[in-house]
């Protein structure tokens, strides 16, 4: 599942960062859009993973229930 569309448009924006961790980054050509991109990309899949999994949590609990109970289709003719 694409978190985001990647193929999106980029738009300009202001933000403000810590001055020293700026000029630091800046000095080792470290290329800031992409790594804002990618870390906001890691946290936007983080937290899309928990709100599934809350909104989830009762149906995911109810089937473990079921599996512990009766366990899950093969399990009877499984080698492994």
């Amino acid at each position: 599942m694409k978190t985001y569309d990647t193929r999106a448009p980029k738009k300009p924006t202001n933000l403000t960062i810590n001055s020293d961790l700026l000029s630091k980054a800046r000095k080792m050509n470290i290329n800031l859009s992409a790594t804002l991109e990618t870390a906001l990309a890691e946290r936007l899949r983080t937290r899309q993973k928990e709100l599934w999994l809350r909104e989830n949590r009762k149906a995911i609990q109810a089937y473990n229930g079921f599996v512990e109970k009766e366990g899950v289709f093969g399990d009877d003719i499984r080698t492994f």
